[in-house]
């Protein structure tokens, strides 16, 4: 089996027993005076009423003029609330543009971190990306700013947190949830894949669940625009890598799909498939799509499933497909929405 080795520094730990990725990536090194943020559109946020920092449903009815979307931002223009998160580069926070009152999340990176990890292009390619997606189920980045040390994200705030959070509160989701969950992501795939761009990173911890509880693909930083389809990296989160990316074969937008059918049976059962003790019999059993299905999962739900983890690419079953499948059709029929939990109920 040709495993490359990862040699990546942003190599990220396991998360509550998963398994870390694997990326192979060389670039220079720079000094955080030379640190280059990409040339993007910046758009403000849309206006809104609101005159207090509360997690509470954002009114988006008016349109802020067009002079204001020349506006360079910057610190000062936020109001700071509490900590959403933290990780390796960084922290996001909960924070309010005080012109608009709009509520958002910003996002804190520091440019030292990120080039001791050598992971600038990410960071580059990630905005690059995530700036121009407009998509009801993936995440908005509304602009960014940078000053001497950090970088700062203005991202959509998604009120009910990551999916895995979720997820794991709960243990597993019914067959009807979890349709609806993998209907608003493969929309949200096909979209992507119609802009060229693969995500190559789909996992319950980088899907978050909006105000409505709709789910929002987040996370673009292992995405990558690909006009020719083709690409070598070796990256992703281990439980989730295709056949094709652990050999170090060729990959395209199919390895989204695989994806898809991980988490679809994560979803369902609270593990990913091949959920193994050592990372070396995660890799045989992703190679040979060595898979047990529990009993209480429904014969159409495995159907689907088949169909998507599929050691060739080229039979994997298309997105479009993916809608109208019958397991989807009948869990998750278009208008439905996904459920409303409150914390108590498990």
């Amino acid at each position: 089996m040709n495993i490359p080795k990862c040699g990546c520094k942003e190599n990220r730990p396991p998360t509550a027993g998963r398994s870390a990725c694997g990326c192979s990536v060389n670039i220079q090194k720079m000094t955080t005076d030379t640190f280059k943020v990409p040339a993007v559109p910046i758009n403000r946020p849309l206006c809104t009423k609101g005159t207090e920092l509360k997690e509470q449903p954002i009114s988006t009815k008016n349109e802020l003029k067009k002079d204001d979307k020349k506006k360079t931002w910057s610190l000062s223009d936020f109001d700071l609330g509490r900590p959403l998160g933290k990780g390796k580069f960084g922290n996001v926070y909960l924070a309010r543009e005080k012109e608009s009152h709009y509520v958002v999340a910003l996002k804190v990176l520091f440019k030292s971190q990120i080039l001791d990890s050598e992971i600038e292009h990410q960071v580059r390619r990630e905005v690059e990306i995530q700036c121009r997606l407009r998509h009801p189920n993936i995440l908005r980045m509304y602009g960014y700013f940078h000053d001497e040390k950090r970088i700062y994200l203005i991202l959509e705030y998604a009120k009910h947190g990551a999916l895995y959070k979720l997820l794991k509160e709960r243990g597993r989701f019914d067959e009807k949830t979890a349709a609806i969950y993998i209907r608003d992501l493969t929309k949200a795939l096909v979209y992507c894949h119609t802009k060229k761009v693969i995500h190559r990173d789909i996992k319950p911890e980088n899907l978050l669940i909006g105000h409505n509880w709709e789910l929002k693909i987040a996370d673009f930083g292992w995405s990558v625009h690909s006009p020719s389809s083709r690409r070598m990296t070796l990256c992703g989160t281990l439980d989730y890598l295709s056949p094709e990316m652990i050999e170090g074969k060729p990959h395209s937008y199919a390895v989204d799909i695989w994806s898809l059918g991980v988490l679809c049976y994560e979803l369902l059962v609270g593990l990913p498939p091949f959920d193994a003790k050592d990372s070396h019999q995660t890799y045989r059993k992703i190679r040979y799509v060595i898979i047990k299905y529990p009993e209480y999962i429904s014969e159409k739900a495995k159907d689907l499933m088949g169909k998507l983890l599929v050691i060739n690419p080229e039979e994997r079953l298309p997105l479009v497909n993916v809608l109208q499948h019958q397991w989807i059709v009948e869990n998750a029929p278009e208008g439905v929405q996904p459920p409303e939990f409150n914390p108590e109920q498990k």
